[in-house]
């Protein structure tokens, strides 16, 4: 079901806290960190570490690894890049108070549901979700680009490029369907259905989740932005009110009731 996995775009196996003690000693040590020796002594006290308690251990090889990759990246051209994002943290005590660690602001959206995972998979955190802002997600599969409900996070890894993924496991699916996902561009606070009541909030332009039932044949959850509206008499128990949307999956187009339409939480806005 997955691409296959290739282990020399990513280190699966390193924990953030290894991972800054390599970065500190590739900067004092530079290619002298490439020696087995050495790498051996850094994999044995990464091994011996209670944080590695219920994790594999580390070989020599994977450091060694890591260090090469340092090493390749730091000879390659320098370009000019946006400046990287600073370590997200994100304040227990303080309900949706993730920050930056240089700024006192408030975060972005995107930035809070990165921290939220970042808290479960780097700090420990093991509390439940209510407890950060009561946050729950969807997902988007690969197999379909639609979205679905998450039942839980699995694992996460760091590519090469900085990017961090999360295995999902997705409502209703077993772990055969488990993916890995982008956190950035493929996992978000869940979608919220609409009330009747609530349909004069939609606006044209916006972005829905909605189900889409003609798309080969399968009925799907997918994501769409709003080009007309079309405003129905109802009161606060029902809505006539008719929403075509365009899919961005493959820009066809869609008149849908308000029972077929989703929208983003506020937090996102």
């Amino acid at each position: 079901m997955d691409a296959p996995e290739d282990s020399s775009h990513y280190f699966t196996d390193f924990t953030l806290a290894e991972i800054v003690d390599m970065e500190t000693l590739f900067k004092e040590l530079g290619d002298q960190s490439l020696l087995k020796d050495f790498c051996q002594t850094v994999a044995s006290s990464f091994s011996c570490s209670v944080n590695r308690k219920g994790k594999s251990s580390i070989t020599w090889k994977q450091v060694q690894g890591w260090f090469q990759g340092s090493l390749e990246k730091q000879n390659q051209p320098k370009v000019k890049t946006a400046p990287s994002s600073p370590l997200l943290i994100v304040d227990l005590s303080n309900p949706g108070g993730v920050r930056d660690a240089g700024s006192p602001e408030t975060v972005t959206y995107g930035q809070r549901v990165k921290g939220y995972l970042l808290n479960i998979f780097i700090f420990g955190y093991t509390g439940k979700a209510s407890d950060v802002s009561d946050l729950a997600f969807e997902a988007k599969s690969a197999r379909d680009d639609a979205w679905y409900d998450v039942a839980s996070f699995m694992t996460y890894r760091y590519l090469r490029t900085g990017e961090l993924e999360v295995r999902v496991r997705f409502s209703g699916f077993d772990n055969q369907h488990d993916e890995w996902v982008n956190v950035q561009t493929s996992v978000r606070e869940r979608s919220i259905p609409v009330e009747p009541s609530e349909c004069g909030r939609v606006k044209v332009g916006d972005l829905l989740l909605c189900f889409q039932q003609d798309r080969e044949d399968e009925a799907l959850y997918c994501d769409a932005h709003v080009v007309n509206i079309k405003r129905g008499v109802h009161d606060h128990r029902s809505c006539n009110c008719v929403f075509v949307v365009r899919y961005e999956f493959d820009g066809t187009e869609e008149p849908l009731g308000l029972e077929s339409i989703c929208r983003r939480p506020d937090s996102e806005e």
